[in-house]
């Protein structure tokens, strides 16, 4: 029998073969990751380090929508309306984010359905990301007024043909297709199931991997990448939408692109235009203190609020933006959101 021992209600973990298991079990609230998860994944990560019986370990979730929505950003709106801005749970965050790409044991992320924001950093910053056949990445933030945080700057800006700046400024949702011809997945798999199971057995990764996978066809993304590398090479957001207007080759999907940049935050597209330009020369832990600073802005200032009761609270999908038009935005109080702090985030 696979050992079994529940921290807590919303995460599980298992010893299976010789895998240890985590899964996300909050299936109702998408499987939204909260700080109790976040601090009980590192403990047993820990754990698993110095178990020699744990040859890799393998991270899942329960139901059928999403891998993970994101964080738990109700929570983080109510804390920081009453006034009580909650940056630990960041700092804590984003070093479970760096443990886990500097993990020294293999850390297989299992992604079917969606998958956004802090499921993000519990899953693409492993060594191997397996995109199963509902699998959809998107990091939405700028559209809540936020920015893409948990060092996903990292490895955006490191996609090919300004993929990066495309996913990040207008929060389009990418599929399995795309997930790996843009190097966002290391593998596509059918059967995630079948794959899960063979990944309790003992035997070479890459090999069980390999038998258990299978090609993709590229999909609208890769489809559109001579536009989206013209586009998003622009100098900044206002610039990018101007080029997206006038191009004509490549229809709907150009014009969706640009209604989806133009319904959010202009403050926040600068913020995300500058963060993930400047992720291109940062390694992973400097994009992570990168966040940190941005976040510790962001969680004093007005337009997070604004987007969470747009879209969650109130839900009426109109956020009252400060200010409201990109051309007003001023390029010094972006820089406030880039300015070093009196305590800079700790990743040991």
């Amino acid at each position: 029998m696979p050992a079994v021992w529940p921290m807590q209600d919303d995460i599980l973990f298992e010893r299976r073969g010789v895998a240890g298991f985590i899964t996300l079990n909050r299936p109702k609230a998408l499987n939204a990751v909260t700080d109790a998860m976040v601090n009980a994944i590192a403990r047993q990560l820990d754990l698993w380090e110095s178990d020699n019986t744990v040859e890799r370990v393998v991270i899942r979730a329960e139901g059928e929508r999403a891998f993970s929505a994101g964080g738990d950003i109700v929570a983080l709106y109510e804390a920081g309306i009453a006034g009580r801005p909650d940056l630990t749970f960041f700092a804590r965050e984003y070093a479970l984010n760096h443990r886990i790409a500097t993990y020294p044991k293999p850390y297989v992320a299992l992604v079917d359905g969606i998958a956004m924001g802090g499921g993000v950093g519990v899953s693409f910053h492993g060594s191997h990301v397996i995109a199963g056949p509902n699998a959809a990445f998107a990091m939405p933030e700028v559209g809540i007024g936020f920015f893409p945080d948990i060092g996903a700057s990292h490895f955006l800006s490191r996609l090919p043909h300004n993929f990066g700046l495309c996913l990040g400024l207008t929060g389009y949702r990418v599929k399995q297709r795309d997930m790996l011809a843009s190097g966002l997945a290391t593998h596509a798999a059918g059967d995630m199931k079948a794959l899960e199971i063979a990944l309790e057995a003992a035997g070479p990764l890459d090999a069980i991997l390999a038998a258990h996978t299978v090609p993709a066809e590229p999909g609208e993304l890769m489809a559109n990448r001579h536009v989206i590398a013209e586009a998003f090479a622009s100098a900044n957001p206002i610039d990018i939408i101007n080029v997206l207007d006038v191009l004509a080759d490549g229809g709907d999907f150009v014009t969706k692109l640009s209604s989806m940049m133009q319904a959010h935050s202009p403050t926040s597209l600068y913020v995300a235009h500058r963060q993930l330009t400047e992720a291109a020369s940062l390694d992973l832990g400097g994009c992570l203190a990168m966040d940190y600073r941005i976040v510790a802005r962001m969680l004093h200032g007005t337009e997070f609020y604004e987007g969470i009761r747009a879209a969650v609270i109130d839900k009426d999908r109109e956020p009252n933006w400060s200010p409201a038009d990109l051309r007003n935005v001023e390029p010094a109080k972006i820089d406030t959101y880039f300015a070093p702090l009196e305590q800079e985030l700790q990743l040991s």
